[in-house]
């Protein structure tokens, strides 16, 4: 399958969770320590906007990736964004082009087929923190977890930990559940629960 089409489901899982966040929502604690649930809805839709306009040669700047804003409605605001990137991926010879990714370092660049792949594997992750918070489901397709897997075996453990886009691995039993795996392997606790009020 094509990645866009697969990136095209993750988006549609995050904007279903998304979609049920309410006002009271917004400042809860998520699993990401860094953010509540505003600022990780607010980097969602600054993620689609910094990805559109490195998928067309314009990713360098760190303000197209920072620049989000949501305003009253978290909702409609993302499915903004979600038009945005997914007509850039849309556009021909995407999937060979070079995506600047400032937030990995400053100069790095990956053909189109990767960055797409990262892109689906952060809404995938995502969206279980999203759901997580507010007590919603999180339900990804079997062929969905197993592209994010694939993404995710090739984040390197050099410079996982606080403050960096992944912290490190933790360990889950061999026979648990494709999405726990995936979760653990992002360095994400598959049991975090928010804390009680």
């Amino acid at each position: 399958m094509d990645i866009r089409q697969l990136d095209r489901q993750a988006l549609l899982l995050t904007g279903e969770v998304i979609s049920q966040v309410k006002t009271d929502h917004l400042r809860s604690a998520t699993p990401c320590a860094d953010w509540t649930l505003y600022g990780l809805v607010r980097h969602l839709v600054s993620q689609n906007e910094g990805f559109a306009a490195s998928a067309r040669g314009a990713g360098e700047p760190w303000a197209v990736w920072r620049d989000g804003d949501f305003g009253d409605d978290p909702a409609e605001t993302y499915e903004t964004s979600v038009g945005e990137v997914t007509a850039a991926f849309a556009e021909d010879d995407v999937l060979e082009r070079r995506f600047a990714l400032p937030e990995v370092s400053e100069g790095f660049a990956v053909p189109g087929q990767i960055a797409i792949g990262f892109h689906l594997l952060d809404y995938v992750a995502h969206a279980w923190d999203v759901a997580v918070t507010i007590g919603a489901p999180w339900e990804p397709a079997a062929e969905l977890t197993d592209a994010a897997l694939h993404f995710a075996a090739l984040i390197p453990d050099e410079g996982r930990g606080a403050g960096a886009a992944f912290r490190r691995r933790i360990a889950v039993p061999d026979d648990a559940p494709q999405g726990d795996r995936l979760l653990a392997l992002l360095g994400r606790d598959p049991s975090w629960t928010p804390a009680p009020c």
